[in-house]
């Protein structure tokens, strides 16, 4: 049985767009996007000295971090931000911002909203490849007031300067900030250009940030995200196809948008997303799952805003790799799940995962079926458990304290469709490789 050997789930956007002229024939014949490991020889960020085992073990700690850290609210979007780890490594994406546009690499992060990057003059900045921006020489750049609707959005994380400049304090879970000015810029991705497009300037960065990128690209559902300004771009309609890398490293994911972002034709399984705040998550409603045959409900947090019996009870996030869940539904599932396995389960030396083996050669591992509210999505061995080293496969989920998290892992070789519109996620089985 084949299970997969891992760069990690963190990628960059290589923009491909179709030949555009203008917003409607963005709109209309929508672009797709290459999506390549961060740490695979393709990357920037690629270290040669580490082994595919090393590289793995970091998207690991992140996924784990992020369930240590992360205390959802369900209120306070200042709460939830506060808490996420700003190093989650969930992509790279390249664009570019200012007249004349100078390039961003950024931290991709379907889990924030806010674009910011690195500017001068620098209070405290961090080491970074790529010169920092200066918006000083961009002809195109405006710092925004206090009482604009932009500052609105930020909510408890505003500031406001003497001269009314509305500023942006965003603190992490680990530790790192980024504080600084909330401007508009011209934004440039491919060959499209997008006018007044909202950023945080940040002059103050420090933390666990990458050097190979200068900043964040929020991809949230929030109105300041880049996904919610490139709503006349995409029409609200995004997909992606998340490759099983564990063989060709050089064989890229997909992702689109606007009319190549529609998920349609046979096997299409669908589920609505749920109104929940903050708005940055997509949040799905997650009813059970089934081991085989055997059928568990879903058991949610005591005393979390985020119930087993309430809608959008599970965040369906592209950048954290495990799927994180309940303590007891865990435990009821890896009881469940090692029983249809049998064999002779061994312990993970580093104490990330609870259900290990030594080898999968003679073992029948069953499908996992993740029953959401709509429809039903059939995950196979390569979904559920993942080779972490050598004579080492994990399951591939992990207890959480206080949020539940479908992780890429269990995406892969699914065309995962968002209609924002109609507020649904499809799901499609589908080759990635061949997408």
């Amino acid at each position: 049985m084949e299970v997969p050997i891992l760069y990690t789930f963190s990628f960059i956007f290589l923009i491909q767009f179709s030949v555009l002229s203008g917003t409607e024939a963005s709109s209309r014949n929508g672009f797709t996007v290459d999506l390549i490991p961060r740490d695979s020889p393709l990357s920037p960020s690629y270290n040669p000295s580490e082994t595919r085992f090393d590289r793995l073990q970091k998207a690991f700690r992140r996924s784990v971090a992020l369930a240590q850290n992360f205390r959802a609210n369900g209120v306070s979007t200042n709460a939830v931000e506060s808490s996420v780890i700003a190093n989650r490594g969930s992509y790279l994406m390249n664009i570019s911002l200012g007249t004349p546009p100078v390039k961003m690499l950024g931290i991709a992060d379907t889990g924030s909203d806010l674009i910011w990057r690195q500017c001068q003059p620098c209070v405290d900045c961090y080491k970074q490849v790529e010169p920092i921006f200066d918006p000083s020489k961009s002809e195109t750049y405006k710092t925004l007031k206090c009482d604009g609707k932009a500052c609105g959005y930020l909510g408890a994380q505003a500031t406001c300067g003497a001269n009314q400049t509305c500023g942006y304090s965003y603190s992490y879970g680990d530790g790192s900030h980024t504080y600084g000015d909330l401007a508009i810029d011209t934004l440039k991705v491919g060959t499209a250009t997008v006018p007044k497009v909202i950023f945080g300037c940040g002059h103050d960065n420090a933390g666990s940030f990458d050097e190979n990128g200068s900043g964040l690209i929020g991809l949230g559902g929030g109105p300041l995200s880049m996904i919610s300004q490139l709503r006349p771009l995409i029409g609200q309609r995004f997909s992606y196809c998340l490759v099983p890398i564990f063989t060709d490293a050089t064989v890229a994911s997909k992702m689109n948008f606007g009319r190549k972002g529609i998920v349609s034709g046979a096997g299409v399984v669908k589920t609505s997303i749920a109104e929940r705040d903050p708005k940055t998550f997509f949040y799905l409603t997650l009813e059970s799952m089934s081991v085989g045959s055997k059928k568990l409900a879903y058991k949610g947090f005591v005393k979390s805003p985020l119930e087993a019996t309430d809608e959008g009870n599970i965040i369906i996030d592209s950048g954290t790799t495990l799927t994180l869940l309940p303590g007891d539904f865990y435990s009821t599932l890896e009881s469940s799940v090692a029983e249809a396995i049998g064999g002779n389960p061994v312990e993970d030396p580093n104490r990330n995962f609870g259900l290990c083996y030594s080898s999968i050669e003679g073992l029948t591992i069953p499908n996992i079926t993740v029953h959401f509210s709509g429809g039903d999505v059939v995950l196979k061995p390569l979904n559920t458990f993942v080779q972490v080293q050598e004579n080492l496969f994990c399951f591939s989920m992990i207890p959480a304290p206080d949020l539940a998290i479908y992780g890429n892992l269990a995406q892969m070789n699914f065309l995962v469709g968002y209609d924002l519109n109609t507020r649904k996620v499809s799901f499609k089985p589908t080759d990635c490789t061949k997408n």
